[in-house]
């Protein structure tokens, strides 16, 4: 459970923020905004739940079968609820009538799906609507201390697990994508990881070549490049890295060559992070290594994104975003080189912006060779 206290610290933060946008309302669905207001986390549903945050008042619109759960998850404890005989937007209406919403500016989630936002709409069909963000990305884009110690701890579980694969060498020859990527997920239950961060990527030799393939049937072969993104929750923030290896026999000329140019390429955005720098200029940093060594057409995404409740959230690292860090902000920096139809190679880290630089969360070895058990 989020401390009391810096859930307290969180709804002050929004009320000035409403202040400043000139809204009357945040209205989250089950989200990661959601728990970072409240601390009352769930998936999102087909019954209405609601948290409303108001210049005055916090509270919930709940299916009765959550109201103790709330109360027993959330320093907030106004839970209006409602039975599943009954119409939730007849009481979304007396909310609004209570906190003089009907005519008023309304924030929504940004991922609140449209069956929701659609009633919201109905219900107050005087109100204007924009997105929660414009309110919350500011608060929740700069982490407090508590949040950077789980993300360093989801960090070092995922670290470790990655040295753990990387050790199986020749052991590794002739598992399936699959089958590795079950192994990856095992271990990092083991360690103490509360499931995985996203989907796991296990990408072999040509299969590498695509950014977001998962995992599939394919054989790891000798000599075999393969990329390995994962990652494990912990007190739910996310781990996220990824190194590219080759379990056993020897890679192609061309795979060292690519491999050392998007090392290269990632120290060098990494090196790029501090307060008042723009995010675009950290992609140039990378980007500029990789056009230089003839590959800049092969770098096909960002350079990275941030990374906090969600996986993916702002700032994100791309060729266009002018916003300048600052410390407490966490980001990844992963450069990738894609040769399609024969392999591809990334390097992740995620990173915090500090006072004068940046402090990595990732310190595994970025080798490509397996490593000593």
């Amino acid at each position: 459970m989020i401390d009391e206290t810096v859930i307290e610290t969180r709804l002050e933060r929004a009320r000035e923020g409403l202040d400043d946008a000139g809204a009357d309302a945040v209205v989250c669905f089950p989200s990661s905004n959601m728990y970072y207001l409240s601390g009352f986390d769930d998936e999102p549903m087909e019954r209405h739940l609601f948290l409303f945050v108001t210049t005055e008042t916090a509270l919930f619109v709940a299916p009765e079968m959550y109201d103790a759960q709330i109360k027993d998850e959330s320093p907030i404890t106004d839970v209006r609820a409602w039975g599943d005989d009954e119409d939730p937007t007849a009481l979304l209406e007396t909310v609004g009538d209570e906190l003089d919403l009907g005519g008023g500016r309304l924030l929504v989630d940004d991922r609140m799906w449209a069956l929701f936002t659609q009633d919201l709409r109905a219900t107050f069909p005087e109100a204007s609507f924009g997105l929660a963000s414009e309110v919350l990305e500011g608060l929740r884009i700069r982490k407090d201390e508590a949040e950077l110690e789980r993300l360093r701890e989801a960090a070092r579980l995922s670290d470790a697990v990655s040295e753990e694969i990387r050790a199986l060498g020749a052991d590794a020859i002739g598992m399936t994508e699959r089958e590795l990527a079950a192994e990856i997920e095992d271990r990092l239950a083991a360690v103490g990881g509360d499931g995985v961060s996203f989907e796991t990527v296990v990408g072999s030799g040509p299969n590498g070549a695509r950014p977001h393939h998962r995992h599939g049937e394919r054989t790891i072969e000798s000599g075999d490049p393969v990329v390995l993104d994962f990652g494990t929750w912990f007190e739910g923030y996310p781990g996220d890295q990824t190194r590219t290896v080759v379990f056993d026999g020897e890679p192609s000329e061309t795979f060292r060559e690519v491999h050392e140019a998007v090392l290269d390429a990632h120290n060098a955005g990494v090196e790029a992070v501090e307060p008042g720098v723009e995010a675009r200029e950290v992609d140039r940093a990378a980007r500029e290594v990789l056009e230089d060594r003839g590959y800049g057409e092969a770098f096909i995404h960002r350079t990275g994104h941030g990374v906090g409740l969600d996986v993916h959230e702002p700032p994100y690292i791309t060729s266009e975003n002018d916003r300048e860090l600052e410390p407490g902000m966490v980001c990844s920096v992963e450069p990738g080189v894609y040769l399609e139809g024969e392999f591809g190679v990334r390097i992740e880290d995620l990173v915090v912006v500090t006072e004068d630089g940046c402090e990595r969360l990732n310190d595994s070895p970025r080798t490509w060779r397996p490593l000593d058990e």
